[in-house]
């Protein structure tokens, strides 16, 4: 059952989001305008040393007043492709130049809502090049056994969809080695 675009207006609009009325028709006939938020597209890596071991930053996120682990992430800028954004990032919030990087898995977190794509990589070790340019990333930044993962997840240490989606696609990809 296919819901039909009839047209779509901006109503709001910055350089994070941007908001839009979408007239749209219900299969069953019902017709209305539906929110739809449009983000740009973000990249995320699971960088992973050979010790078995995913690169995670402690970072507060003051939304929802929490704190949590995460993996490098950030959105796709203009001209650049998902795979150079996730090596960018990296570099940039954890100090860490990454290894070979290849496709992990591709998320759509909130596609009732929002055409956000997720672009989540695996990266193959690293090399620690300095401290992070960026300083508002994080509190601290360690490589954590992926064997302490799912406990992690599991007390809510790790709740971005970003990191989620990531680390446990990086655990069932363990787990069939």
């Amino acid at each position: 059952m296919e819901w039909k675009t009839h047209g779509e207006r901006q109503i709001y609009n910055n350089p994070w989001v941007n908001l839009w009325l979408v007239d749209v028709q219900q299969p069953d006939g019902h017709r209305w305008e539906y929110h739809v938020v449009r983000l740009r597209h973000l990249a995320v890596a699971a960088v992973v040393n050979d010790r078995q071991e995913v690169l995670m930053m402690w970072r507060h996120r003051f939304i929802t007043n929490s704190w949590a682990w995460e993996l490098p992430m950030g959105l796709v800028e203009e001209g650049e492709t998902p795979e150079e954004a996730a090596a960018r990032e990296v570099l940039e919030e954890t100090g860490w130049r990454p290894g070979p990087i290849k496709p992990l898995i591709y998320a759509e977190p909130a596609n009732g809502i929002t055409d956000s794509q997720h672009h989540v990589f695996r990266v193959d070790g690293a090399t620690y090049s300095g401290p992070p340019t960026e300083k508002n990333e994080s509190d601290r930044i360690e490589w954590i056994p992926l064997s302490e993962v799912r406990g992690m997840i599991d007390r809510r240490e790790v709740v971005s969809s970003g990191s989620l989606v990531g680390l446990l696609y990086l655990l069932m990809d363990e787990t069939i080695r």
